[in-house]
C-alpha cells in the first residue's frame, strides 16, 4: 500500500513510501530537508522492515527540534503498520 505523509518540525515537508503486508519498506521518498542525507537514507532502507527502522531510528533529534526525518517516518510507519 502506498503513503503519503506530511511531516511536522523538520525540513523535509511530506515522505512518500510503499509498504507491503509483510511489513517491508519500498520506495521512500522524502520532499525537501538535506538532499544528501535524504536521498542516501531511501537506498539503505530499500526493503527494510518497518519494526526495523522503527528500531534504529525513532527518536532521532535534528538539532534539539525533538524530532526528525528519520523519527517522522518511523511515527508514520509505527501508525501504519499498528506497531
Amino acid at each position: 500500500m502506498h503513503y503519503e505523509y506530511t511531516t511536522h518540525g523538520t525540513c523535509s515537508r511530506k515522505i512518500n513510501f510503499d509498504l507491503d503486508a509483510d511489513g517491508s519498506v519500498h520506495n521512500i521518498v522524502f520532499t525537501g530537508g538535506c538532499p544528501g542525507n535524504l536521498q542516501a537514507i531511501p537506498k539503505i532502507l530499500e526493503g527494510w522492515q518497518a519494526d526495523a527502522i522503527i528500531e534504529k531510528l525513532l527518536g532521532n533529534d535534528c538539532g534539539g527540534r525533538g524530532t526528525s526525518c528519520m523519527d517522522q517516518l518511523c511515527r508514520i510507519l509505527k501508525k501504519s503498520f499498528n506497531i
